[in-house]
């Protein structure tokens, strides 16, 4: 088995366990970057006011480290793609910002997560919602077609980084926006923590470093990239993620201070009405 399709199926059994626990009402188990004990990169994402009314195992199962909803100012009428949608909470909140005379589609590829996001949004009774079956390196949805894509830490996930840049830049209509969350990296990380499985399915090692991430950006078309840090780890945060995949923490926790930041990435599809 490949290193992609090896990690894919890591991802896909960690979020399906985390589907399975938000549903039995589990305390944000695994927590998309680790365990509960990350909890400086997961907690604090969302307002009060904006998860008011949304089912509770939406909220539980959001495994992101940001909040791309609000920071991708969505206009009324827009459509909407979420790479690795999860639980549907990003693609609720979408849909409200875009309100009936738009929509907001939501693609990921754990059966249960999707079941969950399904639930959600008959629970809420939204309609201008479609959540897809897939992956986001093959994006199943015709070229031009989307006004916004959005996703929350879910790009470091893919082994394939560049063909997700790819689909996302092929599905957005000219003009269309990228504006996701994600962790990235700035500066040089330890060996042994890339190499990590673990810590690659709880987001951390397969974040691309700042510079990588825009060069990436600008190699598959897009221009006005920018990259804006949203929350930047400290040394506390690293031991807990070390601990919890067995690495030697205090040894390589002082290497990795400061190093990983949640951020927020935009970007734009030449073309179409400024």
């Amino acid at each position: 088995m490949d290193q992609p399709v090896k990690l894919r199926e890591a991802v896909r059994e960690k979020y399906g366990q985390a589907a399975r626990q938000a549903r039995e009402g589990a305390q944000k188990a695994e927590c998309g970057c680790g365990s509960c004990g990350c909890d400086p990169i997961t907690q604090d994402l969302y307002q009060a006011g904006e998860t008011a009314g949304l089912p509770a195992e939406a909220v539980l199962a959001s495994l992101g480290c940001g909040n791309p909803t609000a920071l991708a100012e969505l206009r009324p009428g827009e459509v909407v793609l979420d790479l690795g949608s999860g639980g549907g909470i990003d693609v609720l909140l979408s849909a409200k910002r875009v309100g009936p005379t738009g929509k907001a589609y939501g693609l990921d590829m754990t059966d249960e997560m999707l079941e969950l996001a399904r639930a959600n949004a008959r629970a809420v009774g939204v309609a201008n919602v479609e959540f897809l079956k897939g992956e986001i390196e093959h994006i199943p949805l015709p070229d031009d077609s989307m006004d916004v894509i959005i996703s929350n830490c879910v790009i470091n996930l893919s082994a394939e980084k560049p063909r997700v840049l790819r689909e996302a830049f092929r599905v957005l209509r000219p003009g269309g926006r990228f504006a996701v969350s994600d962790v990235v990296v700035r500066g040089p990380v330890p060996p042994e923590v890339r190499r990590s499985m673990e810590l690659w399915v709880g987001c951390v090692a397969g974040a691309l470093e700042e510079q990588e991430f825009v060069r990436l950006l600008r190699e598959v078309g897009f221009e006005d990239t920018s990259i804006e840090p949203t929350r930047i780890y400290q040394l506390e945060d690293a031991l807990a993620l070390l601990a919890e995949a067995g690495m030697d923490a205090d040894a390589i926790g002082p290497a990795v201070d400061g190093r990983f930041m949640a951020a927020f990435v935009r970007a734009r599809k030449p073309g179409g009405v400024r």
